[in-house]
């Protein structure tokens, strides 16, 4: 086991630089970096200009070396600017250049600063991901128990009643987009038309105080489109689990049906399903950029809507980070969790 997980943090790391260097390529991109320099200097900058903005600092190098400085692992560019003076990435405000570090990056916990909001860009996406964070936590205690208790009973007795509505329900359920479940739960909940205004249609208060009145929509809105295809996959898990041939042999000694389904069938059907719901925690973080701008709630999606509607460089490369990082470790979990969920998945 300790070999196999050594093995993949380093196919992970490798993982990692790839999709970072990819995403680090495409911000750098001339028309973003032009975009850059017209925004944050003059928008009718003529290309003279921009250039020697872009120049100033550091991002005329070559990419590589450029990727290698945002890493962390090259040290940061000192520059003579158009005025004489010199300019150095790892100098911080009124700090001079004799006194800036050598290695300004990732690694060195330096994000950069966000064009847009002024800040650290480590810390807003700190703060926006724990808003995230608290909004995922409340969707996985609704969406998890909810889709496996759909997806069991369903299962159970396979082509019953039960089933066939239970499965409608699932597909209904994940053949429903959020931006049309949300704008239905806010047409009917969260205003006077239907006269069942019982919930607030803005997640902007829950960002210091969810209650139950503004948290409910945006969870059940993220809960309802995942919970069908977790159903699903476990009621498909649960029907090829209750052929096999342990348990038939445990029906024919006489075990009483719950507990065939809770002592034998359940833990080998939950494999699967194991698989998809780890699976979320990504689709989460970034799938819920269309629910957050719906109910204004400020989280890690909206941050990633602004950085990229308003080319903020450094902040779009922090959020891909922990993207990354997130996709990367939910898969290292799934992977594990195999061999405890069943004793017969051994790692060779």
């Amino acid at each position: 086991m300790g070999l196999f997980i050594l093995r993949r943090l380093g196919v992970m790391i490798l993982t990692a630089l790839c999709l970072t260097f990819i995403v680090f390529w495409l911000t750098n991109l001339a028309p973003n970096l032009e975009k850059l320099a017209k925004t944050q200097g003059n928008a009718r900058m003529s290309d003279e200009a921009v250039t020697s903005y872009l120049a100033n600092r550091g991002y005329a190098q070559p990419l590589p070396v450029k990727y290698g400085q945002w890493l962390g692992v090259l040290p940061g560019y000192v520059i003579e600017g158009s005025d004489g003076g010199l300019r150095a990435r790892c100098a911080g405000p009124g700090e001079s250049v004799a006194d800036a570090a050598t290695f300004c990056g990732i690694l060195q916990g330096d994000w950069g600063n966000s064009t847009v909001f002024k800040d650290e860009v480590g810390s807003i996406v700190a703060t926006r991901l724990g808003l995230t964070g608290k909004l995922m936590l409340c969707v996985m205690l609704v969406m998890v128990p909810g889709a496996l208790i759909l997806g069991v009973l369903a299962g159970m007795r396979e082509g019953s009643r039960t089933d066939r509505a239970l499965s409608t329900v699932s597909i209904i359920s994940t053949a429903t987009p959020e931006y049309v479940s949300g704008v239905v739960f806010i047409s009917v909940f969260a205003t006077a038309t239907f006269g069942m205004n019982w919930f607030k249609g803005t997640a902007t208060s829950a960002m210091e105080n969810a209650t139950f009145e503004n948290f409910l929509l945006p969870v059940m809105t993220i809960a309802l489109y995942g919970m069908g295809y977790i159903a699903r996959m476990t009621r498909a898990s649960m029907t090829e689990v209750m052929t096999a041939q342990y348990i038939r042999t445990a029906r024919l000694k006489g075990v009483s049906f719950p507990t065939i389904v809770l002592r034998h069938a359940l833990r080998n059907a939950l494999i699967a399903p194991f698989t998809v719901i780890m699976l979320q925690f990504p689709w989460l973080l970034n799938g819920v950029v269309i629910v957050e701008t719906l109910f204004n709630y400020k989280g890690f999606g909206w941050v990633l809507v602004q950085a990229a509607g308003n080319n903020d460089i450094e902040l779009l490369l922090g959020v891909s980070v922990v993207s990354v990082f997130v996709v990367l470790i939910t898969q290292l979990i799934s992977d594990i969790g195999y061999v405890f969920l069943n004793p017969r998945i051994r790692i060779s």
